[in-house]
């Protein structure tokens, strides 16, 4: 029953995924989270994230951000990134997962999601078919309900990494 809470990847950052490896297997479109995944809550976009979408977009990338918060957030972050954005989207609804594809022409098999929560962002991209990327949240502080879900995660990301150490094992042993 949590497996359909799993990420497919389970990483440090955003900023320490192997974009690069990614390009080559055939990935095309990258949508993004913002909040925790790319800048602290409510923090503007910084030059790091903007070096990340310059990157990116060298590398031949197209992206799209989609958040559940306003136009008012979500725009300002798009236009310094560079990308293409979803306001609004009711993640973990996957109505706007499709939408970002839309927008960047891609299709499932070419699009991966880079996000920080998994009954919002991870579970919304298992459900559009698109493989996930949960990152872990930047910032140590965040807001009652975030921190309450967190808890929660905790339980899946626990599951998650035991299914994921039995997978190595049975890997391993079928190596011998």
């Amino acid at each position: 029953m949590l497996k359909r809470f799993f990420p497919d990847v389970y990483i440090d950052s955003a900023y320490k995924i192997d974009y690069e490896g990614l390009y080559n297997a055939g990935y095309r479109g990258i949508i993004f989270d913002i909040d925790n995944t790319l800048v602290e809550h409510d923090a503007p976009v910084d030059e790091r994230c903007k070096k990340l979408f310059k990157r990116l977009h060298e590398i031949g990338f197209e992206t799209c951000i989609i958040s559940n918060n306003d136009e008012e957030r979500v725009r300002p972050l798009a236009i310094a990134a560079d990308s293409k954005y979803v306001s609004k989207a009711g993640k973990p609804n996957p109505k706007n997962y499709y939408k970002a594809m839309s927008i960047m022409k891609t299709k499932t098999n070419e699009t991966f999601f880079v996000g920080d929560q998994i009954f919002t962002d991870v579970w919304g991209a298992n459900r559009a078919g698109i493989y996930s990327i949960l990152v872990k949240p930047i910032a140590k502080h965040e807001e009652i309900q975030i921190v309450l879900k967190r808890r929660l995660e905790w339980i899946v990301l626990r599951s998650y990494k035991r299914f994921k150490r039995k997978k190595e094992n049975e890997r391993s042993k079928g190596n011998n």
